[in-house]
């Protein structure tokens, strides 16, 4: 989704990231989630990347190192 907001949408990798983060939670309704605030529910992932325009590159491969769910 990330590769082709970028590429097809012509998106930055700034808009790209949050209309999969904190845009999606919003329009799902999921109000604690999307960003990391103090109250909210911790959901993350962890890349081997190192800039998150790399994000918007990979399709097919997986550059996920780790992945907190629920603060876990």
């Amino acid at each position: 989704m990330l590769n082709l907001a970028c590429t097809l949408f012509r998106m930055t990798v700034a808009e790209a990231l949050l209309g999969v983060t904190r845009h999606a939670a919003a329009a799902l309704g999921l109000d604690d989630r999307g960003r990391l605030a103090p109250g909210l529910r911790c959901d993350l992932a962890l890349f081997g990347i190192s800039r998150p325009a790399e994000l918007c590159y990979w399709i097919g491969g997986n550059p996920c190192l780790a992945r907190v769910v629920e603060g876990r």
